[in-house]
């Protein structure tokens, strides 16, 4: 079985059913939960003057390939009503593949782990919640150290 850590989010609609939606469709369909992380909202990175979002990291135990996984979890987020139109834009749900066991993928598809961690305190607040002594496996570092050194100004609130 392999560990993926994997980071829920949104700031349209109904925040809280989306995020449960997707814990749900995950737990049936990609794999068996493990740990959830307490619910952050955080103004949005990237592209500001939309909604605040809501974000949770859950570790999911799987046997789903990560490529394939990642494909499941992009359907997964169609089927929640996901509609791509801009970069960093207003959304109904984003799934991120943050790590996948210690593995490390580059692909088209799939960069694991993600490539903006160290550089997103909504991602590393949870991530330090639940796994804080995980270790980076490209930068060597602790989910809590990664945090630590995060230079993102944004305010990441527990609810």
């Amino acid at each position: 079985m392999h560990i993926a850590y994997l980071l829920i989010g949104g700031n349209l609609g109904n925040r809280f059913d989306y995020l449960r939606q997707a814990r749900e469709l995950i737990g049936q369909r990609a794999g068996r939960i493990l740990v959830i992380s307490s619910i952050y909202e955080t103004a949005a990175w990237g592209k500001t003057g939309q909604d605040a979002f809501l974000n949770q990291v859950i570790v999911i135990g799987t046997d789903i390939p990560a490529p394939e996984l990642m494909n499941l979890l992009l359907s997964i987020e169609e089927q929640i009503g996901r509609k791509r139109a801009e970069r960093y834009g207003p959304r109904t749900i984003d799934i991120d593949m943050l790590y996948y066991d210690q593995e490390i993928h580059e692909t088209k598809l799939v960069r694991i782990p993600h490539p903006e961690i160290q550089r997103r305190r909504f991602a590393l607040v949870p991530l330090a919640e639940i796994a804080p002594a995980y270790i980076h496996p490209e930068l060597g570092k602790t989910n809590l150290q990664l945090l630590m050194d995060c230079n993102d100004p944004l305010d990441v609130k527990k609810i």
